[in-house]
Protein backbone atom coordinates (compact mmCIF):
# COMPACT_ATOMS: atom_id res chain seq x y z
CA UNK A 1 0.00 0.00 0.00
CA UNK A 2 1.31 3.27 -0.92
CA UNK A 3 1.89 5.92 1.84
CA UNK A 4 0.76 8.91 -0.51
CA UNK A 5 -2.66 8.71 -2.15
CA UNK A 6 -3.91 11.70 -4.32
CA UNK A 7 -7.49 12.01 -5.03
CA UNK A 8 -8.35 13.14 -8.56
CA UNK A 9 -6.50 13.02 -11.98
CA UNK A 10 -6.75 16.65 -12.98
CA UNK A 11 -4.11 19.43 -13.07
CA UNK A 12 -3.66 19.72 -9.39
CA UNK A 13 -3.54 15.67 -8.45
CA UNK A 14 -1.48 14.79 -11.70
CA UNK A 15 1.10 17.17 -11.39
CA UNK A 16 1.49 16.90 -7.65
CA UNK A 17 1.56 12.95 -8.11
CA UNK A 18 3.97 13.34 -10.44
CA UNK A 19 6.72 15.78 -8.82
CA UNK A 20 6.28 13.65 -6.02
CA UNK A 21 6.71 10.31 -7.82
CA UNK A 22 9.71 11.83 -9.40
CA UNK A 23 11.10 14.51 -7.52
CA UNK A 24 10.97 12.51 -3.85
CA UNK A 25 10.73 8.92 -5.85
CA UNK A 26 8.19 8.07 -3.57
CA UNK A 27 5.29 6.00 -4.41
CA UNK A 28 2.10 7.19 -4.94
CA UNK A 29 -1.57 5.86 -5.13
CA UNK A 30 -4.10 8.43 -7.22
CA UNK A 31 -7.22 7.95 -7.43
CA UNK A 32 -9.99 8.66 -10.00
CA UNK A 33 -14.14 8.50 -9.84
CA UNK A 34 -14.37 8.74 -13.13
CA UNK A 35 -13.80 6.16 -15.82
CA UNK A 36 -11.21 8.63 -17.49
CA UNK A 37 -7.75 10.76 -16.24
CA UNK A 38 -7.59 14.29 -16.36
CA UNK A 39 -10.96 15.43 -15.36
CA UNK A 40 -12.61 18.59 -16.71
CA UNK A 41 -9.48 18.80 -19.12
CA UNK A 42 -10.61 15.53 -20.62
CA UNK A 43 -11.05 15.30 -24.22
CA UNK A 44 -11.60 12.68 -26.86
CA UNK A 45 -12.75 12.02 -30.68
CA UNK A 46 -16.03 12.30 -31.78
CA UNK A 47 -16.82 11.44 -35.65
CA UNK A 48 -13.01 12.63 -36.13
CA UNK A 49 -13.19 15.80 -34.22
CA UNK A 50 -11.33 16.60 -30.78
CA UNK A 51 -13.87 17.62 -28.15
CA UNK A 52 -13.60 18.36 -24.57
CA UNK A 53 -16.21 16.58 -22.68
CA UNK A 54 -16.38 19.38 -20.00
CA UNK A 55 -16.08 22.69 -22.03
CA UNK A 56 -13.56 24.74 -23.68
CA UNK A 57 -10.19 25.03 -21.71
CA UNK A 58 -7.34 27.38 -23.11
CA UNK A 59 -3.35 27.65 -21.93
CA UNK A 60 -3.11 31.26 -20.90
CA UNK A 61 -0.06 32.47 -18.54
CA UNK A 62 1.97 35.06 -18.58
CA UNK A 63 4.53 32.40 -16.86
CA UNK A 64 6.38 31.13 -19.99
CA UNK A 65 7.91 28.27 -17.68
CA UNK A 66 3.93 26.68 -17.03
CA UNK A 67 3.93 26.30 -20.99
CA UNK A 68 7.59 24.92 -20.87
CA UNK A 69 6.73 22.45 -18.19
CA UNK A 70 3.90 21.44 -19.95
CA UNK A 71 5.51 20.47 -23.06
CA UNK A 72 7.41 18.02 -21.20
CA UNK A 73 4.42 15.89 -21.64
CA UNK A 74 2.79 17.02 -24.86
CA UNK A 75 3.59 19.23 -27.71
CA UNK A 76 1.76 22.47 -27.84
CA UNK A 77 0.78 24.82 -30.20
CA UNK A 78 0.27 28.55 -30.17
CA UNK A 79 -3.91 30.02 -30.35
CA UNK A 80 -5.25 32.86 -29.44
CA UNK A 81 -8.06 32.25 -27.96
CA UNK A 82 -11.22 34.81 -29.72
CA UNK A 83 -14.70 34.83 -28.37
CA UNK A 84 -18.04 36.72 -29.81
CA UNK A 85 -20.94 37.45 -27.77
CA UNK A 86 -24.45 37.23 -28.86
CA UNK A 87 -26.32 40.70 -27.61
CA UNK A 88 -29.39 42.16 -29.06
CA UNK A 89 -29.78 40.17 -32.00
CA UNK A 90 -26.03 40.51 -33.33
CA UNK A 91 -22.03 39.20 -32.39
CA UNK A 92 -20.23 41.64 -30.90
CA UNK A 93 -16.69 41.25 -29.90
CA UNK A 94 -15.56 39.26 -26.63
CA UNK A 95 -13.69 40.92 -24.82
CA UNK A 96 -15.99 43.48 -24.38
CA UNK A 97 -13.25 46.33 -26.35
CA UNK A 98 -13.80 49.40 -27.96
CA UNK A 99 -15.16 47.64 -30.92
CA UNK A 100 -17.84 46.37 -28.47
CA UNK A 101 -18.19 49.92 -27.78
CA UNK A 102 -18.73 51.18 -31.24
CA UNK A 103 -20.80 48.00 -31.87
CA UNK A 104 -23.69 48.47 -28.71
CA UNK A 105 -24.25 52.37 -28.92
CA UNK A 106 -22.94 53.23 -32.68
CA UNK A 107 -19.79 54.59 -33.72
CA UNK A 108 -21.43 58.15 -34.13
CA UNK A 109 -21.91 58.22 -30.71
CA UNK A 110 -18.78 56.28 -29.24
CA UNK A 111 -16.32 59.26 -29.80
CA UNK A 112 -16.48 60.84 -26.52
CA UNK A 113 -16.79 57.63 -24.27
CA UNK A 114 -13.57 56.17 -25.79
CA UNK A 115 -11.71 59.80 -25.38
CA UNK A 116 -13.46 59.43 -22.11
CA UNK A 117 -12.11 56.31 -21.22
CA UNK A 118 -8.68 56.54 -22.83
CA UNK A 119 -7.85 59.61 -20.36
CA UNK A 120 -9.66 57.92 -17.63
CA UNK A 121 -7.56 54.61 -17.69
CA UNK A 122 -4.67 56.00 -19.47
CA UNK A 123 -2.36 52.90 -19.33
CA UNK A 124 -4.20 50.51 -18.30
CA UNK A 125 -4.84 47.41 -20.61
CA UNK A 126 -8.24 45.59 -18.95
CA UNK A 127 -10.48 47.34 -16.25
CA UNK A 128 -12.81 44.87 -14.01
CA UNK A 129 -16.87 45.93 -15.30
CA UNK A 130 -17.64 47.01 -11.91
CA UNK A 131 -15.05 49.73 -11.72
CA UNK A 132 -16.98 51.07 -14.87
CA UNK A 133 -20.43 50.80 -13.02
CA UNK A 134 -19.10 52.51 -10.31
CA UNK A 135 -17.22 55.32 -12.08
CA UNK A 136 -17.65 59.04 -11.55
CA UNK A 137 -18.45 60.14 -14.90
CA UNK A 138 -21.66 59.79 -16.13
CA UNK A 139 -20.81 58.71 -19.52
CA UNK A 140 -18.48 56.09 -18.43
CA UNK A 141 -21.15 54.52 -15.72
CA UNK A 142 -23.79 54.66 -18.25
CA UNK A 143 -21.83 52.31 -20.53
CA UNK A 144 -20.58 50.50 -17.45
CA UNK A 145 -24.28 50.30 -16.18
CA UNK A 146 -25.75 49.20 -20.03
CA UNK A 147 -23.03 46.89 -20.70
CA UNK A 148 -23.65 45.10 -16.96
CA UNK A 149 -27.24 45.28 -17.57
CA UNK A 150 -27.11 43.09 -20.92
CA UNK A 151 -23.93 40.73 -20.40
CA UNK A 152 -22.77 41.02 -17.23
CA UNK A 153 -26.30 40.09 -15.00
CA UNK A 154 -27.70 37.88 -17.48
CA UNK A 155 -25.14 35.59 -17.85
CA UNK A 156 -24.19 35.81 -13.89
CA UNK A 157 -27.71 34.78 -13.25
CA UNK A 158 -28.03 31.60 -15.33
CA UNK A 159 -24.30 30.72 -14.39
CA UNK A 160 -24.41 30.66 -11.07
CA UNK A 161 -27.66 30.35 -10.11
CA UNK A 162 -27.93 33.41 -7.65
CA UNK A 163 -29.02 37.26 -7.61
CA UNK A 164 -25.27 38.75 -9.32
CA UNK A 165 -25.28 41.11 -5.87
CA UNK A 166 -24.26 37.60 -3.80
CA UNK A 167 -21.52 36.16 -5.99
CA UNK A 168 -17.74 37.34 -5.22
CA UNK A 169 -16.49 40.47 -7.00
CA UNK A 170 -13.62 38.12 -7.90
CA UNK A 171 -15.84 35.97 -10.13
CA UNK A 172 -17.44 39.50 -11.58
CA UNK A 173 -13.73 40.75 -12.50
CA UNK A 174 -12.49 38.18 -14.41
CA UNK A 175 -13.85 39.19 -17.78
CA UNK A 176 -12.70 42.81 -17.56
CA UNK A 177 -13.16 44.96 -20.54
CA UNK A 178 -10.34 45.91 -22.65
CA UNK A 179 -9.06 49.79 -23.15
CA UNK A 180 -8.26 49.05 -26.91
CA UNK A 181 -9.07 46.97 -29.13
CA UNK A 182 -7.12 43.89 -28.66
CA UNK A 183 -9.60 40.92 -29.54
CA UNK A 184 -8.05 38.16 -27.48
CA UNK A 185 -10.06 36.85 -24.51
CA UNK A 186 -7.31 37.38 -21.85
CA UNK A 187 -4.45 39.72 -22.41
CA UNK A 188 -1.88 37.20 -21.67
CA UNK A 189 1.80 36.22 -23.44
CA UNK A 190 1.96 32.92 -23.97
CA UNK A 191 -1.58 31.04 -25.51
CA UNK A 192 -1.28 27.30 -26.28
CA UNK A 193 -3.05 24.36 -26.73
CA UNK A 194 -2.07 20.50 -26.66
CA UNK A 195 -1.88 19.19 -30.23
CA UNK A 196 -2.89 15.75 -29.26
CA UNK A 197 -5.29 16.78 -26.85
CA UNK A 198 -5.08 17.47 -22.43
CA UNK A 199 -5.68 12.85 -22.15
CA UNK A 200 -2.63 12.52 -24.12
CA UNK A 201 0.00 14.96 -22.08
CA UNK A 202 -2.23 13.83 -18.52
CA UNK A 203 -1.24 10.08 -20.13
CA UNK A 204 2.21 11.38 -20.28
CA UNK A 205 2.02 12.96 -17.17
CA UNK A 206 1.19 9.65 -15.07
CA UNK A 207 3.52 7.38 -16.78
CA UNK A 208 6.08 6.86 -14.06
CA UNK A 209 7.08 3.76 -12.26
CA UNK A 210 6.29 4.93 -8.80
CA UNK A 211 2.50 6.26 -9.70
CA UNK A 212 -0.36 3.62 -9.67
CA UNK A 213 -3.94 4.74 -11.20
CA UNK A 214 -7.01 3.53 -10.20
CA UNK A 215 -9.86 4.81 -12.14
CA UNK A 216 -13.68 4.08 -11.42
CA UNK A 217 -12.94 4.11 -7.56
CA UNK A 218 -14.69 6.96 -5.12
CA UNK A 219 -11.57 6.76 -3.07
CA UNK A 220 -13.68 8.97 -0.35
CA UNK A 221 -15.13 5.32 0.57
CA UNK A 222 -12.24 3.99 0.94
CA UNK A 223 -10.90 6.53 3.39
CA UNK A 224 -11.64 6.49 7.18
CA UNK A 225 -10.34 9.55 9.66
CA UNK A 226 -9.56 8.46 13.32
CA UNK A 227 -10.13 12.05 14.82
CA UNK A 228 -9.17 10.64 18.25
CA UNK A 229 -5.79 9.61 17.22
CA UNK A 230 -5.61 12.29 13.89
CA UNK A 231 -4.60 9.52 11.72
CA UNK A 232 -6.23 9.35 8.38
CA UNK A 233 -6.31 5.46 6.84
CA UNK A 234 -7.29 4.44 3.20
CA UNK A 235 -8.57 0.75 2.87
CA UNK A 236 -7.58 0.32 6.73
CA UNK A 237 -3.92 1.35 6.33
CA UNK A 238 -2.55 4.25 7.82
CA UNK A 239 -1.40 6.73 5.07
CA UNK A 240 1.61 9.78 5.62
CA UNK A 241 -0.70 11.92 3.27
CA UNK A 242 -3.69 12.68 1.82
CA UNK A 243 -3.41 14.84 -1.53
CA UNK A 244 -7.39 15.69 -2.04
CA UNK A 245 -8.90 17.28 -5.00
CA UNK A 246 -12.39 17.03 -4.48
CA UNK A 247 -15.23 18.63 -3.43
CA UNK A 248 -13.96 19.04 0.72
CA UNK A 249 -17.55 19.16 1.54
CA UNK A 250 -18.33 15.41 0.79
CA UNK A 251 -14.19 14.57 1.62
CA UNK A 252 -15.87 14.79 5.87
CA UNK A 253 -19.45 13.39 4.90
CA UNK A 254 -20.92 17.06 4.97
CA UNK A 255 -20.60 17.14 8.52
CA UNK A 256 -20.64 21.44 8.20
CA UNK A 257 -23.30 21.02 6.02
CA UNK A 258 -23.67 21.04 1.86
CA UNK A 259 -21.10 23.49 0.13
CA UNK A 260 -22.38 24.71 -3.45
CA UNK A 261 -21.28 24.49 -7.04
CA UNK A 262 -22.72 24.31 -9.74
CA UNK A 263 -22.72 22.41 -12.58
CA UNK A 264 -23.06 21.85 -16.39
CA UNK A 265 -25.58 20.15 -18.37
CA UNK A 266 -23.36 19.97 -21.89
CA UNK A 267 -26.23 19.12 -24.97
CA UNK A 268 -24.08 18.09 -28.74
CA UNK A 269 -25.17 19.38 -31.85
CA UNK A 270 -24.14 17.72 -35.30
CA UNK A 271 -23.55 19.36 -38.38
CA UNK A 272 -22.67 18.65 -42.26
CA UNK A 273 -21.64 21.86 -42.35
CA UNK A 274 -18.05 22.88 -42.57
CA UNK A 275 -18.74 26.26 -40.22
CA UNK A 276 -21.58 27.10 -37.74
CA UNK A 277 -20.58 29.57 -35.73
CA UNK A 278 -18.69 32.76 -36.98
CA UNK A 279 -16.18 32.15 -33.36
CA UNK A 280 -14.89 29.28 -32.05
CA UNK A 281 -16.51 29.81 -28.80
CA UNK A 282 -19.89 32.45 -28.78
CA UNK A 283 -21.51 33.77 -25.13
CA UNK A 284 -25.22 34.06 -25.20
CA UNK A 285 -26.16 36.18 -22.06
CA UNK A 286 -29.14 37.01 -23.39
CA UNK A 287 -30.44 33.12 -24.06
CA UNK A 288 -32.76 31.15 -22.37
CA UNK A 289 -31.43 28.33 -20.59
CA UNK A 290 -28.11 28.01 -21.99
CA UNK A 291 -24.80 30.21 -21.58
CA UNK A 292 -22.21 29.60 -24.31
CA UNK A 293 -21.53 27.23 -27.55
CA UNK A 294 -18.46 25.56 -28.34
CA UNK A 295 -17.63 24.72 -32.03
CA UNK A 296 -14.61 22.08 -31.47
CA UNK A 297 -12.93 21.83 -34.78
CA UNK A 298 -12.02 25.30 -34.96
CA UNK A 299 -9.45 25.06 -32.71
CA UNK A 300 -8.71 21.52 -33.34
CA UNK A 301 -4.49 20.91 -34.04
CA UNK A 302 -5.09 20.43 -38.20
CA UNK A 303 -7.73 18.30 -38.66
CA UNK A 304 -9.43 17.45 -42.25
CA UNK A 305 -13.04 17.07 -41.44
CA UNK A 306 -15.85 18.95 -43.91
CA UNK A 307 -18.72 18.43 -40.97
CA UNK A 308 -18.97 19.70 -37.39
CA UNK A 309 -19.70 19.32 -33.77
CA UNK A 310 -21.18 22.38 -31.11
CA UNK A 311 -21.50 21.77 -27.78
CA UNK A 312 -24.17 23.86 -25.53
CA UNK A 313 -23.61 24.60 -22.34
CA UNK A 314 -26.77 24.53 -19.76
CA UNK A 315 -26.04 25.80 -16.09
CA UNK A 316 -27.41 23.53 -13.45
CA UNK A 317 -27.06 23.27 -9.39
CA UNK A 318 -24.77 20.38 -8.85
CA UNK A 319 -26.51 17.39 -7.14
CA UNK A 320 -24.28 14.51 -6.65
CA UNK A 321 -27.50 12.36 -6.93
CA UNK A 322 -29.10 13.12 -9.87
CA UNK A 323 -28.13 11.93 -13.74
CA UNK A 324 -27.47 14.68 -15.01
CA UNK A 325 -25.91 17.65 -13.08
CA UNK A 326 -23.63 15.05 -10.63
CA UNK A 327 -19.76 16.34 -11.61
CA UNK A 328 -18.81 19.90 -9.76
CA UNK A 329 -17.45 22.68 -11.76
CA UNK A 330 -17.51 25.84 -10.06
CA UNK A 331 -17.43 27.13 -6.24
CA UNK A 332 -20.30 29.36 -5.27
CA UNK A 333 -18.24 31.24 -3.27
CA UNK A 334 -20.32 34.07 -1.00
CA UNK A 335 -20.32 34.98 2.20
CA UNK A 336 -22.26 32.08 3.73
CA UNK A 337 -20.49 29.38 1.56
CA UNK A 338 -17.19 31.13 2.82
CA UNK A 339 -18.36 30.26 6.16
CA UNK A 340 -19.15 27.07 5.69
CA UNK A 341 -15.98 26.40 3.76
CA UNK A 342 -14.24 27.65 6.98
CA UNK A 343 -15.52 25.20 9.02
CA UNK A 344 -13.74 22.29 6.86
CA UNK A 345 -10.21 23.87 6.96
CA UNK A 346 -10.41 23.74 10.26
CA UNK A 347 -11.02 19.76 10.62
CA UNK A 348 -8.33 19.80 7.81
CA UNK A 349 -5.96 21.20 10.29
CA UNK A 350 -6.72 18.52 12.82
CA UNK A 351 -5.04 16.10 10.78
CA UNK A 352 -1.53 18.10 9.47
CA UNK A 353 -1.22 15.39 6.69
CA UNK A 354 -3.72 16.77 4.15
CA UNK A 355 -2.96 18.78 1.50
CA UNK A 356 -5.85 21.02 -0.19
CA UNK A 357 -5.44 21.64 -3.92
CA UNK A 358 -7.51 22.72 -6.77
CA UNK A 359 -10.94 24.23 -7.02
CA UNK A 360 -13.31 22.42 -5.31
CA UNK A 361 -10.82 21.48 -2.00
CA UNK A 362 -10.04 24.73 -1.73
CA UNK A 363 -13.53 26.06 -3.13
CA UNK A 364 -11.51 29.06 -5.09
CA UNK A 365 -12.71 29.94 -8.77
CA UNK A 366 -8.97 28.84 -10.03
CA UNK A 367 -7.89 29.90 -14.15
CA UNK A 368 -6.39 27.09 -15.43
CA UNK A 369 -2.85 28.61 -15.27
CA UNK A 370 -3.26 29.67 -11.67
CA UNK A 371 -4.47 26.40 -10.85
CA UNK A 372 -0.98 24.52 -12.27
CA UNK A 373 1.06 27.38 -10.50
CA UNK A 374 -0.78 26.72 -7.38
CA UNK A 375 0.12 22.65 -7.32
CA UNK A 376 3.94 23.45 -7.93
CA UNK A 377 3.65 25.62 -4.60
CA UNK A 378 1.38 23.01 -2.41
CA UNK A 379 4.23 20.82 -3.42
CA UNK A 380 6.67 23.14 -1.23
CA UNK A 381 4.10 22.02 1.48
CA UNK A 382 4.26 18.39 0.41
CA UNK A 383 8.17 18.29 1.11
CA UNK A 384 8.35 20.14 3.89
CA UNK A 385 5.45 17.51 5.60
CA UNK A 386 7.13 14.38 4.17
CA UNK A 387 11.09 15.03 4.14
CA UNK A 388 11.26 15.71 7.78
Amino acid sequence: MQEIVVVGTGFSGSILARKVAEELNIKVLIVEKRSHIGGNMYDEIDKGILVQRYGPHFLNTNKYWIIDYLSKYAELFEHNNKLLSYIDGKYVRLPFNFQTVQQLITPAKSELLLSKMRKEFYGRDRVPILELVEHQDADIRNYGELLFEKAYRTYISKQWGIPVEKIDRYVLDRVPMAMNYDERYLNKDFQYLPKEGYTKLFENMLNHPNIEVVLNTDAIEHIQFDGSNNIIKYDGHEIKLLIFTGAIDELFSLKFGDLPYRSLDIRYEYYEEDSVLPSEVVSYPQAEGYTRKTEYKKFNYKRDVTHSVVAAEYPLQYNRNASIGNIPFYPVTTDESTGIYKNYLLEVEKYGNIILCGRLAEFKYYNMDICIEHAFEKFEEVKNLLCV
